[in-house]
């Protein structure tokens, strides 16, 4: 059984999450993200830190309207690590699914 899809840093359910989002938009406000996955903005920051360490997103800052916004978009790593880690939960899936052997038959 291989898992070389699966991706330790993208599992963690708030990774899984914003990468989820983050495929579907080209970039996306980080209050509209931290507001979709309903967590405060220090746990979030946290996590698209350990993201962007990965090279998974990329972050850039925007004055807008006075304000400076933070954006976030996926890498092309990152696309593809995404991309990746869903197909190999979907094997997993699919593999739990499937009748299992019974011992002695």
């Amino acid at each position: 059984m291989s898992a070389a899809g699966f991706d330790p840093i993208i599992h963690a359910p708030i990774r899984l999450q914003a990468c989820a989002i983050l495929a579907s938009a080209d970039k996306v406000e980080f209050g509209l993200l931290r507001d979709a996955i309903e967590v405060s903005d220090s746990v979030l920051s946290k996590h698209l830190k350990q993201l962007e360490e990965a090279g998974f997103i990329s972050l850039h800052k925007a004055a807008s309207a006075g304000r400076v916004r933070t954006w976030v978009s996926l890498t092309p790593v990152g696309h593809k690590a995404f991309s990746a880690h869903v197909t190999e939960l979907e094997r997993l899936v699919r593999s739990s699914a499937a009748p299992a052997a019974v011992a002695g038959e």
